[in-house]
């Protein structure tokens, strides 16, 4: 073959392979770069998806921190949003670029306004707890002045405890007088007896109070029976038996008493208990033996 021919075309051809021999090069580099940044796309949505992740967990956090009602509907909404956003990355492949970008883009506004959220709550939180602090003080004053009312109060219990004891009447030197009828002459004979007297002394007392008084006397027998015609009054939240009874004007002096019950049953030998009651009280009492 003639040289003037073969050699351009040994040329030509040396030419050729080193040509595809740079393309195939550039071709596996440029393979190679997209793999590259395939995986980069890859790594960078993965970490999106993370830090989505990770913004929603702090919105479910601050909600348990929070008592606001209009933050909190607040922070579900941004929560839901967010939650939303995550979704729709998991969903994008990662060679999409452009929607890559614009959940890129939401990210940074979830950031900023999750930030914003961080502040708010820290400031509220700050707050609450010097509220917190001062409420604690003022229940602290409130629980110490209540205690003052509550020793004034049992000061208070305790005189007028001590007031009504001194203002309880006393009946002394009672007496039991047997005879033959009311108003008759005197017996010392049980069997002879038709009518009992009964008489006391109300003690002087400044303290109780003046006005209309109701004594009851009762009359036990040596059996404890009462003689009684089936009165009763209120003593210690019951109702109890009473052989009479006499209405007087107190006036805090010194008062003498006395009442009469008529026979009208046996009365055997034996110790009389005569009791003696006013304003809720018993205010005196002694045994008798009758014979």
């Amino acid at each position: 073959m003639n040289k003037k021919i073969v050699v351009p075309l040994i040329v030509v051809i040396i030419l050729l392979l080193g040509g595809v021999a740079y393309l195939f090069v550039n071709l596996t580099k440029q393979q190679q770069e997209n793999r590259e940044m395939q995986e980069l796309a890859a790594l960078d949505k993965k970490e999106m998806e993370n830090e989505y992740e990770k913004f929603a967990q702090q919105y479910s956090e601050m909600r348990t921190q929070i008592n606001n009602d209009s933050i909190l509907e607040q922070l579900t909404q941004e929560q839901l949003k967010t939650q939303q956003l995550l979704e729709e990355l998991k969903r994008v492949k990662s060679t999409d670029a452009r929607e890559i970008a614009r959940l890129k883009k939401e990210l940074a506004t979830v950031r900023a306004v999750l930030r914003s959220y961080v502040l708010q709550i820290d400031s509220l939180n700050r707050l609450n707890e010097s509220l917190t602090e001062e409420n604690s003080r003022i229940k602290g004053q409130y629980a110490q002045a209540t205690q003052q009312i509550a020793g004034l109060n049992n000061e208070k219990a305790s005189l007028s405890e001590k007031v009504a004891i001194a203002a309880q009447l006393d009946a002394t030197n009672i007496t039991l007088t047997m005879k033959k009828k009311k108003g008759g002459k005197v017996t010392k004979r049980i069997k002879d007896c038709r009518s009992i007297e009964i008489a006391f002394t109300v003690s002087k007392n400044v303290t109780a109070a003046n006005g209309m008084r109701t004594f009851y006397i009762r009359i036990q027998k040596p059996t404890n029976e009462v003689l009684t015609k089936g009165a009763t009054f209120s003593y210690e939240d019951r109702q109890i038996a009473y052989s009479m009874d006499r209405t007087v004007e107190y006036t805090g002096e010194e008062l003498r008493v006395n009442a009469f019950w008529d026979v009208e049953e046996f009365l055997s030998a034996g110790n009389y208990n005569v009791s003696i009651f006013a304003d809720g009280h018993m205010i005196g009492s002694k045994s008798f033996a009758l014979k």
